[in-house]
């Protein structure tokens, strides 16, 4: 059995108090979420290009879990586990001056669409949160036995997608119909590939962890730069995950912007581009790892828009024995699952996060 001091990181990669997620409207879910609906409007031509079907990875998300699963209720709309992975490993280990080791699961969200597909609500989980992890098999077919207090974001790296999406399962009482992964490298080579997207700050920020140094004013950040901006947090605020929030936010409004502005989806060869790097950035659960299987789920989107989504972060309290980590907060994140499980309107009191930053 893995002890929570084992899935926990150092001392150094803790966050302080102030610096605990609260409820907040994020834009990194954009990013990830971007795997599937840039392909919306052009899946019906994406599937002529059968020399980047390959780049998909898949993982067989039912073999590895099982029947232990929660029940797929008729009314339950689609539920999709995103997940963005921070690997040091290959082109990712050139990213933040290799500072950090191992894999990551650094953005976690749970993207819920409706009956209907009109509108589309996605619920992040910090990655901070202790939570039950479930005893779980290992790609390798090994057991992997239940943990309490395991930090939520270590569970990728040592157990590996299929348990975060058991853990998530288990946790929630949602059955997820699909994992979408998209890791930062990929995301780099997609910014360059569209040529880049363009941010206004209000201030310098000079932050040497992430490696950004830009001054006040209008700049065109290229793969790298953007980069470097999502990921700052030293440079801004009081340095805390709250002031990367708010550069998340700004930065993927423009990333939208960008895409809608230069029409991708309507030029052919820069459609090409973008599927390219875009799909060799792709894990999913095997019945999307193929690029008409994903093109065709991709239509079935055309009616969302991600600039309506609601963001909401999963309600969370300090914990009270480490105040650096935070649990789901009652009754609201229980509200809130069974709202998303049943396909109802989440009340506004289940938004309400008692972890609010220090603010």
């Amino acid at each position: 059995m893995t002890t929570p001091a084992a899935d926990s990181p150092s001392t150094s990669d803790r966050p302080s108090r102030r610096g605990a997620p609260r409820r907040r409207r994020t834009g990194r879910w954009i990013l990830l979420s971007l795997a599937v609906l840039v392909l919306a409007g052009a899946g019906t031509a994406y599937w002529l290009y059968s020399g980047i079907d390959g780049n998909i990875k898949g993982v067989d998300i039912d073999r590895a879990i099982g029947d232990d699963r929660p029940e797929k209720l008729p009314t339950s709309g689609q539920n999709i586990l995103i997940l963005g992975s921070d690997s040091r490993a290959g082109a990712n280990a050139k990213l933040d001056n290799a500072k950090v080791s191992g894999a990551r699961s650094d953005t976690a969200l749970v993207m819920h669409i409706p009956e209907g597909r009109k509108k589309a609500v996605a619920v992040s989980i910090p990655r901070d949160t202790l939570v039950t992890r479930p005893e779980c098999t290992k790609a390798d077919g090994s057991q992997v036995a239940s943990a309490k207090r395991v930090m939520f974001n270590s569970i990728y790296s040592q157990v590996g997608p299929a348990c975060v999406v058991k853990t998530v399962e288990q946790m929630s009482g949602v059955r997820m119909d699909h994992y979408v992964e998209i890791d930062f490298a990929g995301f780099k080579d997609l910014v360059d590939a569209i040529g880049g997207v363009t941010v206004t700050v209000d201030q310098d920020i000079h932050d040497s962890s992430s490696g950004l140094n830009i001054t006040k004013g209008t700049h065109r950040l290229d793969g790298t730069q953007s980069l470097q901006f999502v990921r700052t947090r030293h440079g801004i605020g009081d340095g805390s995950d709250l002031g990367r929030i708010g550069l998340q936010q700004q930065f993927m409004i423009a990333l939208l912007g960008e895409i809608q502005k230069q029409d991708l989806l309507g030029s052919p060869v820069k459609a090409y581009k973008i599927a390219d790097k875009l799909t060799a950035a792709l894990t999913t659960d095997s019945e999307l790892a193929s690029l008409t299987k994903l093109a065709e789920f991709g239509r079935s989107l055309n009616g969302v828009n991600p600039s309506t989504m609601e963001t909401i972060m999963l309600p969370v309290a300090y914990d009270k024995v480490d105040p650096n980590r935070v649990v789901a907060a009652e009754p609201q994140a229980t509200t809130l699952w069974k709202a998303i499980r049943t396909d109802s309107t989440i009340p506004e009191s289940a938004k309400k996060s008692p972890a609010t930053g220090g603010n």
